[in-house]
């Protein structure tokens, strides 16, 4: 697939799910200690989302990194929104950010912070 209709993909699936997740592995066995911080936090906040198992196509895989010029997996996206990856999406857990843009952007979850 060229990397046109890689981005075109990617653009209607980040369009059609309110919350996706681009990530080595599934949900139920992530392929990274990176996706499964961010796998975690998403479960712990009770988030729906749709993944993306960048493993099972090259093209995903690297038409992500080209798509949002970012060069780490996993990525999230919320409402078509770019929000980041790992180090950014567990800041903003901490910090009660994207429990916020959850809020902001009407996705449904627990509205649980992180106590410690």
């Amino acid at each position: 697939m060229s990397e046109q209709k890689v981005h075109d993909w990617i653009t209607k699936k980040v369009a059609n799910d309110d919350v996706v997740l681009f990530m080595k592995g599934t949900r139920q066995f992530p392929q990274c200690g990176f996706s499964s911080q961010v796998v975690q936090i998403l479960d712990y906040l009770g988030v729906e989302y749709a993944e993306v198992n960048v493993l099972d196509d090259l093209g995903v895989r690297e038409g992500i990194k080209s798509f949002t010029n970012w060069p780490t997996i996993p990525q999230l996206y919320v409402k078509g929104e770019f929000v980041g990856g790992c180090d950014i999406i567990r800041e903003m857990f901490q910090d009660g950010e994207l429990q916020d843009l959850l809020t902001n952007k009407e996705i449904s979850h627990n509205k649980q912070t992180l106590t410690a």
